[in-house]
């Protein structure tokens, strides 16, 4: 039986619609020109940043609507793309990596108490938002394309840099959102306040009048 901590209520649910829509709008932006780099593509900031403030759950359950959508034939993937061929092409394990990475985003961000910490922020991007994106979509890539690993591996570092970037314009996105709107955070911002906060019985007023 899920304990109350682990189902997503009203607010949840609301935060990880507009995330999924959030993910979507990144989409519509067209690849942003680098010097002397790849273009950058935005939507896989969305997905860094739904696991940074939604955490592991709901920064999932985020990503998941969402490619549910494009699976039923959305374009909302960049450049306009949708539809279940996508889930089979060069790029399906990147998507599917989407979710957990998420998750992995979330879990390293989400963990400790007190304020969100950058440097958490930043290592879960690293990890969630990059290694573990790549460990799904690389292997598929090979696979689809008929490239060696090792080949593969090669011609997927030069999105690298771009990645990089993304994940610090993530880190500052969200430790300013928590400085400027903590309630958005959820259960986050609930564990983060002290414990006196919450344990502390209401006053009740009992001056005659």
């Amino acid at each position: 039986m899920p304990t109350p901590a682990s189902r997503f209520d009203t607010r949840d649910i609301a935060r990880i619609a507009v995330f999924a829509a959030i993910i979507a709008s990144l989409g519509l932006i067209g690849p942003i020109p680098v010097p002397g780099l790849v273009p950058i593509t935005a939507q896989t900031l969305g997905i860094v940043l739904a696991g940074a403030v939604l955490g592991p759950r709901r920064g999932a359950a985020a990503v998941t609507v969402f490619l549910l959508l494009v699976f039923i034939g959305l374009p909302l993937l960049s450049g306009g793309h949708g539809g279940a061929a996508v889930f089979a092409g060069v790029t399906a394990g990147y998507l599917i990596g989407w979710i957990p990475g998420a998750f992995v985003v979330g879990l390293i961000a989400y963990s400790g108490r007190g304020p969100v910490a950058w440097w958490r922020v930043a290592l879960g991007g690293l990890v969630g938002g990059i290694l573990v994106i790549y460990f799904f979509g690389i292997p598929v890539q090979s696979a689809v394309t008929g490239l060696p690993l090792g080949q593969t591996i090669l011609t997927s570092i030069v999105f690298l840099p771009g990645d990089l970037i993304k994940i610090a314009v993530v880190t500052l996105l969200t430790v300013a959102l928590w400085r400027a709107y903590p309630p958005v955070f959820g259960a986050r911002a609930a564990r983060s306040r002290p414990a006196a906060d919450l344990e502390a019985p209401a006053v009740v007023e009992t001056t005659p009048r």
